[in-house]
């Protein structure tokens, strides 16, 4: 049964048993409004205590069933039956109350939180906005400014923080004995159901408030702005004429394409483990060594630390080792800041990463990750120096986002224990993982790597060896396509601009300013004697580089930053544009912005096709998490994939066949892109897995 009564003297608790997390689907539904019904009718009782079996309350609605009709009974009814029955219920929520979930608690009388419960309605992180009374019971009970403050941005609450602004009433450490005891001492006292009470106070300055933050933070999606509108209708209409505003934009919003691309983000997520062809253990990994204490390996240390690892950092020599303390250092100090630790447990933490110079002394570690410098001679002379230091059981990693994977395993007696482990920067605080299976990488090492991946909380997504793995090799192509444009006729910040447009976190040149030219440029300077004679190149970033220009370090890329500030266009720029398009013939020519946006965002999708005909990815859903997770693609898109899915490869193929008459080598499409053309069939469906 999803939906368990007990009795306890003159009080019933009604718990909701839907595991994994209590998800609302039909069956919880249907088991709620029979509870309501069978306990309205026992007069004997004085209150009903609504909690959820387990360590969660109940984490929303079933996902799963929005892409299926609506089936009665459906939450608003079973929310107003909970509300409206004739002895209070009083949700001890234990764990999480989520989306439907708080959307229950609303409906009762009373909240009554766990020290560790978290409250909150996120639907608009899935398309969606709240569908059973949550934009217009929330601002009857926190008032309306709260509410701005929490349903657009989709925010979770803590239990101290729901209290604060009114939402629960109590925090206690067993919120059903909690319940129990205030039944029992006749402490009940209730206002008004939050369907009677009166329309909100209007406030118009938190309206737009509220329109500003989500025109920043969530740009780009229909969901906040609709969450809005529900809001601020709540000021003007009654309940129910508020509830059936609510449930109808809710439904409507349900099947439109940013809902689904965010479902389908969302699942991958919960979809991103190791896959069952692994078919091995781990090696217990309790202590760990870093090798390089740059940015990144910094970085890598810090999380590792923070996840309950023993981390020794090896540097080159006692000058690099202090700077490679000073890049901890600044971790920590940073986390201190951000509350995330106070100073005291910052300076436990910190001195438990030993750093030290060398090989010499290292700790029988069960795993290694080199994060040093981007050269296969150093990484290959790291790795010879590890197979040596550490035990024959211990994994060693590469944390390189371009090199040869199975070239630096080469270097070592171990080969089957090498695999690439590709963070993403800053390391400690971007999700995605790439884990980077070799050609002789055992499913062992493999296991590891996911295993390590999942105590760092990362999104873990497997890839084979090729230049750049799979991010990197859809960002290069990326790069690739929007410099044609700059040379035939476009310029930096117009292809910036288009492509923010389109949803990217930011465009091509502003992040390549922010990461440095200079490191693209070695990129381009190693892949030079096996570049295809026949391909298009484009020299004006390497004459950026060469002029002194690498980014934002330097105070001037394709951009300028005067006084270390936000990017300021140059029109300098313009004119070594135009000069190179002169030394190279080119005539240049207007280029619009949707004409921007399609050529850049079909160049990534027949590169990922071919990711994934090569098998460098095992999944179409891989490769979205790669590029929403590392690389700024719209999550409301739902990745390149998922995007490529709502055009259909038919259509794809015929504008890639179009630009193949002008370029046959760049726009060669992909055979996957031709098959499921052909076939009729999805990208979504395609890969090994």
């Amino acid at each position: 049964m999803a939906v368990q009564i007990t009795r306890k003297g003159d009080v019933a608790i009604v718990s909701i048993d839907n595991p994994p997390v209590n998800a609302i689907g039909h069956a919880v539904r249907a088991g709620l409004l029979e509870a309501v019904e069978t306990l309205s009718a026992d007069g004997t009782l004085k209150a009903v205590v609504l909690t959820g079996a387990g360590k969660i309350f109940a984490a929303g609605a079933d996902a799963r069933e929005f892409d299926t009709p609506p089936e009665s009974p459906h939450l608003p009814d079973v929310a107003l039956a909970i509300e409206t029955a004739p002895q209070p219920w009083i949700a001890a929520i234990n764990g999480a109350a989520l989306g439907g979930g708080c959307e229950l608690a609303l409906a009762c009388r009373m909240r009554i939180a766990g020290t560790n419960a978290t409250i909150g309605l996120p639907e608009v992180t899935l398309g969606v906005v709240p569908g059973a009374g949550g934009t217009q019971r929330l601002p009857r009970l926190v008032g309306l400014k709260s509410a701005l403050d929490i349903i657009p941005q989709g925010k979770v609450l803590k239990a101290d923080a729901a209290k604060a602004v009114g939402l629960i009433d109590r925090i206690a450490d067993d919120p059903v004995a909690e319940a129990m005891a205030l039944v029992d001492g006749g402490k009940l006292g209730f206002g008004a159901r939050l369907s009677e009470r009166a329309a909100v106070e209007a406030d118009a300055t938190a309206v737009l408030d509220a329109r500003s933050r989500a025109a920043k933070r969530m740009r780009g999606q229909i969901a906040p702005e609709r969450a809005i509108d529900l809001l601020e209708r709540a000021t003007q209409e009654d309940f129910d004429r508020g509830m059936a505003q609510e449930r109808e934009t809710f439904l409507e919003l349900r099947q439109g394409e940013q809902a689904k691309a965010l479902r389908h983000i969302f699942f991958a997520e919960r979809g991103a483990k190791k896959p069952d062809s692994i078919a091995a253990e781990p090696v217990p990994v309790d202590t760990v060594v870093v090798i390089g204490g740059g940015t990144m390996g910094a970085g890598i240390a810090y999380a590792l630390e923070r996840a309950g690892y023993t981390v020794t950092l090896v540097e080159t020599d006692e000058g690099a080792r202090e700077r490679a303390e000073a890049n901890v250092g600044r971790l920590f100090k940073d986390a201190v800041k951000r509350g995330l630790m106070a100073q005291e447990e910052a300076d436990e933490r910190q001195a438990r990463i030993t750093l030290v110079v060398g090989y010499d002394d290292l700790p029988p570690a069960g795993l290694a990750i080199e994060a040093a410098f981007e050269s296969i001679e150093v990484k290959r002379e790291i790795f010879g120096k590890l197979d040596e230091a550490l035990p024959k059981h211990a994994i060693l990693a590469t944390n390189t986002s371009y090199l040869d994977v199975n070239e630096i395993a080469a270097s070592t007696s171990r080969p089957e224990r090498v695999l690439g482990l590709h963070f993403f920067s800053p390391a400690h605080i971007m999700k995605l993982l790439e884990i980077v299976r070799a050609d002789k990488t055992s499913h062992e090492a493999l296991a590891t790597g996911f295993a390590v991946g999942a105590k760092l909380k990362k999104i873990p997504v497997l890839a084979g060896v090729c230049d750049g793995f799979i991010g990197n090799r859809i960002l290069f192509r990326y790069r690739e396509e929007a410099d044609v444009l700059m040379m035939d006729g476009s310029l930096p910040w117009l292809i910036d601009e288009a492509m923010v447009e389109f949803g990217m976190a930011m465009g091509p040149y502003e992040v390549q300013d922010l990461s440095g030219l200079d490191i693209s440029y070695a990129q381009r300077k190693r892949r030079a004697p096996t570049r295809d004679p026949n391909r298009r190149y484009i020299p004006i970033a390497d004459r950026m580089v060469e002029e002194g220009r690498i980014g934002k370090k330097a105070s001037v890329g394709w951009y300028r930053y005067p006084g270390g500030g936000g990017a300021v266009v140059d029109p300098l720029l313009e004119d070594l544009i135009t000069e190179e398009a002169h030394f190279a013939k080119v005539t240049r020519r207007e280029i619009s912005p949707d004409e921007i946006r399609e050529r850049l965002t079909l160049a990534m999708i027949n590169e990922a096709a071919d990711i994934l005909n090569d098998g460098i990815a095992q999944k179409a859903s891989d490769i979205d998490l790669v590029m929403v997770h590392g690389y700024g693609f719209p999550r409301w898109r739902g990745g390149p994939m998922h995007y490529a899915d709502t055009i259909g490869a038919a259509a794809i193929l015929d504008k890639i066949r179009a630009f193949e008459r002008d370029d046959p080598v760049m726009w060669r499409p992909s055979p996957l892109i031709v098959n499921l053309a052909a076939s009729g069939g999805r990208f979504a469906n395609a890969g090994q897995v």
